[in-house]
């Protein structure tokens, strides 16, 4: 007679419900980028990796509503609700790009409860940038 092997993630192991494992996070990243059209937050851990992310376009807004404040503030409470729940306390928060949504993010941000230790602009500056076009002629 065979015998039967145990299977690994069965009932008897008690192992249901979610894999993932839900660490702790005490201290994080916020990057707010925020778009003319669009609004993205991303929380990270201290070594980068993403624990939390939600956009405009996710949170259920669509077309030009996902690029006004409300829509970043909406993203931000969505994107922050779950690491709050995971522990986390304080956060330095990057700032990209120059959407509506910056100061909105920001205000959902620290009204959430986490302590920011410190807000930085990242938005890309080009210094003096691309040659331009050659001017028409007529």
């Amino acid at each position: 007679m065979a015998k039967t092997i145990p299977r690994i993630g069965s009932r008897r192991n008690g192992r249901i419900g979610s894999r993932k494992n839900t660490r702790r996070i005490p201290k994080g990243f916020i990057h707010v980028q925020a778009s003319f059209n669009n609004t993205i937050v991303t929380v990270t851990d201290v070594r980068g990796r993403v624990v939390s992310w939600s956009s405009a376009g996710t949170c259920g807004f669509r077309g030009t509503r996902r690029g006004t404040p409300f829509a970043a503030q909406t993203t931000a409470g969505n994107a922050i609700r779950t690491v709050v729940d995971q522990g986390m306390q304080r956060a330095e928060v990057m700032i990209k790009g120059p959407g509506l949504g910056r100061d909105a993010a920001l205000r959902a941000i620290r009204r959430s409860g986490i302590l920011l230790t410190f807000v930085r602009d990242v938005t890309p500056m080009p210094h003096n940038g691309c040659r331009p076009p050659k001017k028409r002629r007529v």
